[in-house]
C-alpha cells in the first residue's frame, strides 16, 4: 500500500492531528535534550556526512542555518569549503510565502539578515542551483519522509527542482510512519547519529 494509498484510508483531519501531535512532541523532546549530549550525536551525524558527501560529490551544497535546536551543520559545511576551492555552499531564504525557497550562496563571515520566519541568509550572495541540499528532519519514517514545521517549503522546493535531498535530524524523531501527503516528497538520503539510510526516493 502507497503512503498516498494508507493517508486515504485515514480522515484527513485525524491524519493532521496525528502529524502536528508527532512534530510537537519530537520539537520538545530535541529542545528538551542537553546540549552535550546533542552535540554527540551531532559529531556522529557529521562523520556519516563526510562519507555520504564524498559519494554524492556535489559542487554545490545547500545546508540550513540550524533552528530550534537542529543539527548544526555550519562547522562541518566549513571544512568541505576548505577541501575544495570549487566548492560552493548555499543557504535557503523564505522571501515569498507559499513559494519555493531561493538559495544564496554563503561563505563564512558573508553578512546576514533575517527572512520572514527569522532565520539568516545571506544579503549579498549570489542565487545558485545545489546538487544536494540537507534538509533539516523534525519527524521522519524509514521511507524518507519528513515533517518540517508545517510550511511545505521544502515540499514545494524539491518538486520544483532536480536535487539530492539529504535528511538531517536525530533519531528521536524517527516514526513508523508520519502520514505523508499526496504533494509530500521522501528523502534521497537519510543521515542521523545511528548512520546513513537510502529513503524511497534514492
Amino acid at each position: 500500500m502507497s503512503p498516498q494509498e494508507k493517508i486515504s484510508i485515514l480522515d484527513d483531519a485525524e491524519a493532521q492531528v496525528r502529524r502536528a501531535t508527532m512534530r510537537k512532541r519530537a520539537l520538545a523532546a530535541r529542545g528538551a535534550t542537553p546540549v552535550e549530549r546533542r552535540a554527540v550525536w551531532e559529531a556522529a551525524i557529521m562523520d556519516h556526512l563526510d562519507s555520504l558527501i564524498a559519494q554524492l560529490n556535489p559542487r554545490v551544497l545547500a545546508f540550513c542555518w540550524p533552528y530550534r535546536a537542529e543539527a548544526d551543520c555550519r562547522g562541518w559545511v566549513e571544512r568541505w569549503l576548505a577541501g575544495n576551492a570549487n566548492r560552493v555552499a548555499a543557504l535557503p531564504a523564505v522571501l515569498e510565502k507559499d513559494a519555493p525557497l531561493i538559495f544564496r550562496r554563503w561563505q563564512p563571515g558573508a553578512e546576514m539578515a533575517p527572512d520572514r520566519h527569522g532565520i539568516p541568509f545571506p544579503i549579498h550572495g549570489e542565487a545558485v542551483t545545489p546538487d544536494v541540499t540537507l534538509v533539516p528532519l523534525n519527524v521522519f519514517d524509514a521511507r524518507g519522509y519528513r515533517l518540517g514545521y508545517g510550511g511545505g517549503y521544502f515540499d514545494r522546493t524539491l518538486a520544483a527542482m532536480r536535487v539530492v535531498a539529504v535528511g538531517v535530524g536525530f533519531e528521536l524523531g524517527r516514526e513508523i510512519d508520519v502520514l505523508p501527503q499526496a504533494h509530500d516528497r521522501a528523502m534521497h538520503w537519510l543521515v542521523t547519529e545511528a548512520g546513513v539510510f537510502r529513503g524511497a526516493s534514492a
